[in-house]
């Protein structure tokens, strides 16, 4: 089977036809809005300090406030997952990008209320931005697995997923700048209008693989001998006119699943953690600006897209140098996790130059190990990838939920960020712990109907 798959590229190959890239083009475009999708939930916690002050909110309340997007993103998991298998990647996601980004652009008018209707207001509006937002992490796994053969799906995963780092890298100084210049609430205004435009570059450039004009014959036989899901999509709605929920009992009750589960639960944990708090957090107990904290929160940023980017080309490599799935997964997952508590030495220094040192090496390390989407697209099962991956996301993006107001709540018990350091750094121990000691085998999970 294997031989007649890879004969159309064979024979190009010796007539002299190049094998098409188009692959890559479609990660570029996955690579952008995961950029925009995650400057948009970073908006509220580079406005943060500025909305705190305006609005008078506790610390408590600022951490019920970040969890909104949380509450409706994990709740629209699996609703979400199931729209993608029946209705397919680029329909689904294109409404969900052209949804989130018209409710983060309402928010630049929560500027113009004040008091009890603001703060409500705000919470509601960061609540359809996470239900809007929910499809866009399993749409981004299914279309790697559609388009990525195995050898080349770890790096594809770490860079769209490194898009969270570039977020920050791209957006932060910008918004910084925005929140200083312009007032809190223009930064929404920018992101909307941006996010509504990419709209039309989604829909001009991304496809499915065998509808896609720019992939030839020999790049879809390539792929798919490399064990790419091609037809993913055209056999979505035929089998997903039900949400089919007694597989997530399968899943649930799968050890290598559970325990998947629960690191990317604790690896979720360190980006909300870098997603909400950490500009209060260099304000308020670094001392900076906010036109500073923008400036500096850049650089663990970049540290964590190098690493993100370095630990899906490392997997990759191992699996083409002829190691296992399993190890080429696992070992830069708990190599990342361990690098990642440095952060928690933070408390002893009052450095602000070895806190953005150590800062820089947690997220560094944090990316290396953000592989789980990587895992995903190789252990989904084929017929519900949509519905695996809401759940995946459902399970990881608790912590969108717990972060914020666990964090929220040490800081008002503590006046002090040290208790949130260490609680965040807990969470990459636990991580590390899941894959060495409850993941075993890493295998693409056969359902019983």
């Amino acid at each position: 089977m294997t031989t007649s798959t890879l004969a159309p590229t064979q024979s190009a190959a010796a007539a002299g036809v190049q094998r098409s890239h188009a692959r890559w083009t479609v990660l570029a475009v996955l690579f952008c809005i995961t950029v925009i999708n995650y400057a948009d939930r970073a908006t509220i916690s580079l406005a943060g300090p500025s909305i705190t002050k305006d609005l008078g909110l506790s610390p408590v309340a600022m951490g019920y406030v970040f969890s909104a997007f949380g509450w409706a993103y994990v709740a629209a998991q699996l609703p979400g997952g199931w729209l993608l298998d029946k209705f397919g990647s680029k329909r689904v996601y294109a409404w969900s990008i052209g949804l989130w980004s018209a409710f983060t652009l309402m928010q630049g008018a929560v500027g113009f209320l004040t008091g009890l209707t603001a703060i409500v207001v705000l919470f509601a509006l960061r609540f359809t931005v996470g239900a809007a937002e929910a499809p866009s992490f399993p749409a981004n796994s299914r279309i790697v697995a559609a388009w990525f053969p195995s050898n080349e799906r770890g790096t594809a995963s770490a860079i769209f997923n490194s898009a969270q780092y570039a977020a920050q890298v791209f957006f932060g100084p910008i918004m910084g700048w925005v929140v200083h210049t312009f007032g809190w609430h223009h930064v929404f205004t920018l992101m909307g209008v941006l996010g509504l435009c990419f709209v039309l570059v989604w829909n001009r450039f991304v496809h499915d693989p065998k509808k896609h004009p720019g992939a030839n014959a020999e790049e879809i036989a390539y792929i798919e001998a490399g064990g790419a899901l091609t037809n993913m999509d055209n056999a979505a709605s035929a089998d997903a006119s039900q949400p089919k929920l007694h597989y997530i009992k399968q899943l649930l009750s799968h050890r290598m699943m559970l325990g998947i589960y629960i690191g990317q639960y604790c690896i979720n944990a360190m980006t909300y953690f870098f997603i909400t708090w950490f500009p209060v957090y260099l304000v308020q107990q670094r001392h900076m600006s906010i036109l500073k904290a923008g400036l500096v929160a850049s650089i663990p940023a970049i540290c964590g897209f190098l690493g993100g980017v370095l630990g899906g080309f490392f997997s990759d490599w191992l699996i083409k140098r002829g190691h296992s799935l399993t190890l080429a997964r696992k070992l830069p997952i708990v190599l990342g996790m361990t690098l990642s508590m440095v952060m928690v030495a933070c408390n002893y220094t009052d450095s602000q130059v070895l806190v953005i040192t150590l800062m820089a090496l947690s997220f560094f390390g944090k990316g290396l190990g953000s592989l789980g989407w990587a895992v995903n697209s190789d252990t989904a099962p084929k017929k519900i990838a949509g519905l695996s991956g809401g759940l995946l996301n459902t399970c990881g993006n608790l912590s969108s939920i717990t972060t914020p107001i666990a964090i929220g709540y040490i800081l008002q018990a503590t006046g002090s960020f040290n208790g949130a350091l260490v609680y965040v750094g807990a969470h990459a121990l636990v991580a590390a712990l899941c894959f060495l000691v409850v993941v075993q085998k890493i295998h693409r999970v056969e359902l019983k109907d």
